[in-house]
């Protein structure tokens, strides 16, 4: 019974517990999985014990429920009474026997079967059928479970999202929502083993052995204290060698899941070069390679199962006989063999569980290795802890001698310095790479400078509050992804409290109102995953309206107007310099038609300023700024110009 169940909850387990990136992403992380192979180096699940049990310790007691904490104190006591009755349940069970065999009278021989009746339904049926006290705990332990459920979810989710954009760009989403769901019931799995199947079956065993010396003979102990110190013994070597099986089935699993979701996020570009074959063919290898890790955890586990079994079966056989004996011989009555009986097998049956439970604690610590990770992964933008709010007043923002690099020795700021006036715009221009959104970034915050510092009214973004910062901000992305809910909640996000008319408001200031009008559910229209049912334009208005809704006090605009065609840019562009009028303004531009009446552009060359000034004096200067004014300009002539008809030959 115990080897067949443990087959199928470690099945059950094991199925089921970008954007652009910038140049540091191309390094690939140890922790990511490779394509072709994926490799676990050995270590034991026990490793780190204490660090591990450390981080589960807060969620053994809710604290601030004072009902949780005692339906806690509850649920141990239901526990300490079940060991009490697995005690006298074998005990009556013996006293019929000798009852009968002596003939006693009817009335007592009712009151024992009565007694014995009532221990049982109170104990369970057998056949791992759980008795009144057993189902009691359970039904009262689930408020307690779906509380830490609840406080590992929310935390994990919490952690995950203050950390690094770096950390963001880099992460497999597949790999990182199995290891939380594994991780979560994990947590839960454990603590239900270790607290109410670990210790209550220890418990058993030291009973049971004091028990049986005290009324049998020490022999008799002696065979249920070898037994036990086999079958545990053997459990944790075999368990230990099987462990880098069960790990590398969840490793290929990861890499299953993962490739898997990464083809359905991309599935436009498989259609795009006809590739859907291969990719059926990719997820069909994957698939068979984490088969293969779990015939080898299933085919371990099916060995270990057949070792418990012969010294459990040995030790049945040496007791029985032993016991028998004894009754030939006049030393024990007919009823204590049955009592050795009943008791050694509601005895071994804990044990085997023991063995299975002791797998689950060491499954449940590798499923947990990754959720630990996670949890114990470094925040590379962290508050000070002096850090307050930010005190606004004017919407100064100062760059001193600020140096940045994703990657050592490959610096993409060096030697910043500027300054935006209060209400100003100034515009960054400059090629690809030039370091124009890395300076958006971190005056965000998203990265903390290496070199100098950032002020916004003379105070360093670095020793105030991430959250206070970010309040004043607005940010319109080149790249804009929507949540897969409806136009109206996507636009509401940039002020959850927005009224449905502010909603409105926004849209038409972003020129989108009419055209959602147009739509069959106007704004209850759902944008699909990642926004992928809007055009590129109607998504970046969206982000616009967003922003808009937000009335920040300081405004980033990444090429906002980038994935627009001319009209409707022409049309934004009035738009946003309505709202970013006395505003603080940061533009990061491609096209330079939309920067010509900026107070200042800073033109961008290797990470460093090239040239600063109007448009006026850049086109002047003859530089940089006026060799792509010139390019531009051509190439929107080219474009505007109507192809002439070929002449026949």
């Amino acid at each position: 019974m115990a080897s067949k169940s443990s087959k199928r909850r470690v099945k059950q387990n094991a199925l089921g517990s970008e954007t652009e990136q910038a140049p540091f992403t191309l390094t690939v992380e140890k922790k990511q999985l490779r394509d072709d192979h994926v490799e676990v180096p050995y270590r034991s699940a026990w490793q780190d014990f204490r660090r591990k049990v450390g981080l589960l310790v807060p969620y053994m007691w809710p604290r601030g429920s004072l009902l949780l904490q005692g339906l806690v104190i509850l649920c141990v006591g239901l526990l300490g009474l079940e060991r009490v009755i697995n005690v006298f349940v074998p005990i009556y069970n013996r006293n019929i026997v000798n009852q009968l065999s002596a003939m006693e009278s009817w009335r007592n021989l009712a009151i024992t079967v009565c007694v014995y009746v009532l221990l049982k339904f109170l104990q369970g049926g057998g056949a791992g059928t759980s008795g009144f006290v057993s189902n009691l705990r359970s039904f009262l332990w689930t408020y307690v479970q779906q509380y830490t459920s609840r406080v590992v979810q929310v935390r994990l989710f919490a952690h995950l999202h203050a950390l690094s954009l770096r950390w963001h760009l880099g992460r497999r989403t597949g790999d990182v929502l199995r290891s939380i769901d594994r991780g979560t019931s994990s947590v839960n799995n454990l603590l239900s083993y270790i607290v109410f199947s670990i210790l209550p079956t220890i418990a058993d065993i030291v009973i049971a052995i004091i028990y049986f010396v005290t009324y049998f003979s020490a022999w008799f102990g002696l065979i249920i204290f070898i037994c036990m110190v086999l079958y545990l013994t053997l459990t944790i070597i075999i368990t230990e060698w099987r462990t880098k099986y069960r790990r590398n089935m969840n490793a290929q699993d990861n890499n299953a899941k993962s490739k898997a979701v990464d083809s359905l996020l991309n599935f436009e570009t498989v259609k795009y070069y006809n590739s859907e074959s291969f990719e059926v063919r990719r997820f069909e290898d994957a698939i068979l390679k984490y088969q293969a890790s779990e015939w080898k955890t299933n085919a371990s586990l099916a060995l270990l199962n057949q070792i418990q079994n012969l010294i459990i079966g040995l030790g049945l056989l040496a007791g029985s006989l032993l016991c028998a004996y004894y009754v030939t011989v006049d030393q024990f009555q007919v009823g204590d063999y049955v009592l050795f009986g009943t008791y050694i097998i509601q005895l071994y049956t804990p044990l085997n569980w023991f063995g299975t439970y002791y797998r689950m604690i060491q499954s449940a610590f590798v499923d947990m290795e990754s959720m630990f990770d996670l949890l114990t992964e470094e925040k590379e933008v962290k508050d000070d802890v002096t850090a307050g709010d930010l005190l606004f007043t004017e919407g100064r923002i100062d760059f001193k001698n600020v140096c940045f690099s994703y990657t050592a020795g490959n610096e993409v700021l060096s030697d910043i310095s500027f300054t935006v006036i209060p209400g100003q715009t100034v515009a960054l221009v400059g090629p690809s790479g030039s370091g124009k959104s890395t300076i958006i970034r971190l005056l965000f915050r998203f990265y903390d400078v290496q070199g100098g510092y950032i002020l916004i009214d003379g105070q360093d973004i670095s020793k105030v509050k991430q959250n206070s910062l970010r309040s004043y901000i607005g940010v319109v992305p080149q790249d804009t992804v929507l949540f897969n809910d409806n136009i109206r909640e996507n636009i509401r996000y940039g002020r959850i409290s927005a009224s449905d008319q502010e909603v409105e408001e926004a849209a038409m200031a972003a020129d989108i109102h009419e055209k959602i009008l147009s739509l069959a559910d106007g704004y209850d229209t759902e944008v699909g995953e990642r926004g992928l049912k809007l055009s590129g334009g109607e998504k970046q208005r969206v982000a616009i309206a967003r922003t808009i809704l937000k009335s920040p006090r300081i405004i980033l605009l990444d090429e906002a107007t980038s994935a627009l065609d001319s009209q409707t840019e022409r049309n934004i562009q009035v738009s946003l310099s309505m709202v970013c009028a006395n505003h603080t303004t940061l533009v990061v531009a491609h096209r330079l038609s939309t920067i010509v009446n900026s107070d200042q552009i800073l033109v961008l060359h290797d990470g460093r300023i090239a040239e600063q000034g109007r448009h006026e004096e850049l086109l002047a200067i003859g530089g940089l700024y006026s060799a792509m004014w010139l390019k531009q300009q051509q190439s929107q002539e080219s474009e505007e110009q109507p192809l002439e008809p070929q002449k026949s030959g």
